[in-house]
């Protein structure tokens, strides 16, 4: 399990009924607009990697692949942060999506 799994799952343990409203407003804002699952998927991936954050971007590669998202869509949505985010951004989030690819061919 990663390091933020663990963590959510500490924070779920101490703070139930602020943990399941949370979810609950998260399921509500995903299924919310016209977006289909794939463009959602790909949007909350381009906020984590603009965000630099490890976690989420794991994270969202994951969910992506879950849902069908093909590994060239994973690393095209990657590089269109390039211009956006930078260069160091762009290639720590690209490190992170392949791991994630990798792992998930070896599954």
């Amino acid at each position: 399990m990663t390091y933020l799994l663990n963590i959510y799952k500490e924070f779920q343990q101490q703070f139930p009924e602020i943990a399941k409203a949370y979810d609950e407003l998260a399921l509500k804002c995903h299924g919310w607009g016209p977006l289909n699952e794939k463009a959602r998927r790909l949007i909350k991936l381009g906020i984590a990697i603009g965000l630099n954050s490890e976690g989420g971007v794991r994270s969202h590669a994951r969910r992506a692949l879950a849902q069908g998202v093909t590994t060239d869509e994973l690393r095209h949505a990657v590089l269109l942060a390039f211009t956006t985010a930078g260069f160091p951004t762009t290639i720590a989030a690209m490190k992170w999506v392949d791991e994630v690819i990798d792992k998930h061919k070896k599954s």
